[in-house]
């Protein structure tokens, strides 16, 4: 078994499922299980800086989403920005940097410049940072990085012979931050769903029948506590990483 202390993630990445579900039990419009599901992330995002986590990654509208019915769509929007209004002060306050990953360019503009003025204002904070994946989709962010060295081979920068995985991930667009070590999805259902593909070539996975709204601090307790009984081998065999720690 591996040093607990050694498997506390440092970065953990959410799907956060259920919101529909949970307002349809209550016999209630969707997007009451979506404003619910905010205050969710209020409280996992204050018990993640908490417990010293470094990323939280949170999929908040995947480039799929744009399928679902327009007055939802419209709806989500507005909770959006309702959210980035009411939250970067606090962000600000409690030392939270906010970043947002995807093609923003398909938001409004009046949302766009939230978003940039939330990332500017938190930019130099050092506590958690919160990434937040909207219009985002982890086929997207490898063709975007793959097109880029493209270009570069295209204008004589680069050859193909010199194309890396380092390379690749210099790309993407969380090339700042650390891949995720624990990869959560709430409401039941057991796949990525087009989320950090590549990012998550080592994740490890924990999936729960618990909606979001009522994912809780007990919850990702939970999660991690699971997350801590993994031995993370990269490949390796459990004996080479028991000679490392020995020598």
């Amino acid at each position: 078994m591996a040093d607990k202390n050694q498997l506390t993630p440092k970065h953990i990445a959410i799907i956060m499922d259920g919101n529909g579900r949970w307002a349809k039990q209550r016999h209630q419009p969707r997007f009451m299980g979506h404003r619910a599901g905010v205050k969710s992330v209020e409280k996992i995002v204050k018990y993640c800086f908490e417990k010293q986590i470094f990323v939280l990654s949170l999929f908040a509208f995947s480039s799929e989403n744009w399928r679902r019915p327009t007055k939802e769509v419209s709806l989500l929007m507005e909770l959006f920005a309702l959210v980035l209004k009411q939250q970067v002060k606090h962000l600000d306050k409690n030392n939270v940097r906010l970043k947002v990953i995807g093609d923003i360019s398909k938001f409004s503009s009046s949302l766009q410049k939230q978003i940039t003025d939330g990332q500017n204002t938190t930019k130099n904070n050092t506590g958690l940072t919160l990434n937040i994946a909207a219009n985002y989709g982890g086929q997207w962010d490898i063709t975007r990085s793959v097109q880029n060295l493209a270009s570069k081979v295209k204008l004589g920068e680069l050859i193909p012979e010199q194309i890396t995985e380092d390379l690749i991930s210099s790309g993407l667009t969380t090339a700042e931050l650390p891949d995720p070590d624990l990869f959560i999805r709430t409401g039941g259902e057991q796949r990525v769903s087009n989320f950090m593909l590549w990012q998550m070539a080592y994740t490890e996975f924990y999936f729960t029948d618990t909606l979001w709204p009522d994912f809780d601090e007990e919850s990702l307790d939970l999660a991690i506590e699971s997350f801590t009984h993994r031995e993370r081998r990269f490949g390796k065999t459990s004996e080479q990483l028991e000679d490392s720690k020995n020598d």
